[in-house]
């Protein structure tokens, strides 16, 4: 099934008000909405709470995938009680022609499931191995229906969500059904 940006900005939408600022009860005027009280955000809360619970499906793919690559989990706040819109991990590609990962090693590849609907993300720095597909397959498996966002939806720019780590005008799509982790690895 094709995805649309109208889906797109349904999902997003459903999870993240539009046009309310995150910040704090303190800083804003009496009777103005605050982000934590809108629907949006209890959705996003109960979709982290899912997450949670449904915790150790990622737990046992990403140890799948780490015995084949050197990874890291990114997902350790959710677990922890934060509120994230999805399961993130890297995975490392040696500096050197070591098979573990070192300090030196640079992320060159991240992956993530959201739990805000049926979709997936792999950003990658493009090197030319069998890793995306892999961990493509992996997800798939483990995630039945789960689909990918094509990049030509994923960039869009959401201009009216406010989210931790990414100013209002900021987010795209995969921002907000990823996370701002979906900006740490670069392509080339």
């Amino acid at each position: 099934m094709k995805i649309n940006r109208s889906e797109m900005l349904d999902v997003v939408y459903r999870f993240y008000p539009r046009g309310v600022q995150k910040i704090m009860r303190i800083y804003v005027p009496p009777g103005e909405p605050v982000y934590e009280d809108t629907k949006e955000h209890r959705r996003l809360v109960e979709a982290a709470n899912r997450g949670r619970a449904e915790y150790p499906t990622w737990e046992a793919m990403i140890h799948r995938l780490y015995e084949r690559y050197g990874l890291q989990n990114e997902s350790l706040s959710l677990v922890a009680g934060g509120i994230e819109p999805a399961y993130s991990a890297r995975i490392y590609r040696p500096q050197d022609s070591g098979p573990v990962p070192s300090l030196g090693d640079r992320a060159s590849l991240s992956f993530h499931v959201s739990l805000l609907g049926p979709y997936y993300g792999i950003h990658s720095r493009g090197e030319p191995d069998e890793i995306p597909a892999a961990v493509a397959e992996e997800i798939e498996a483990t995630y039945p229906g789960y689909q990918p966002i094509p990049p030509e939806l994923g960039n869009e720019v959401v201009p009216d969500v406010d989210m931790d780590g990414v100013l209002m005008g900021e987010a795209t799509i995969y921002v907000c059904l990823f996370s701002p982790v979906w900006t740490w690895v670069d392509p080339v």
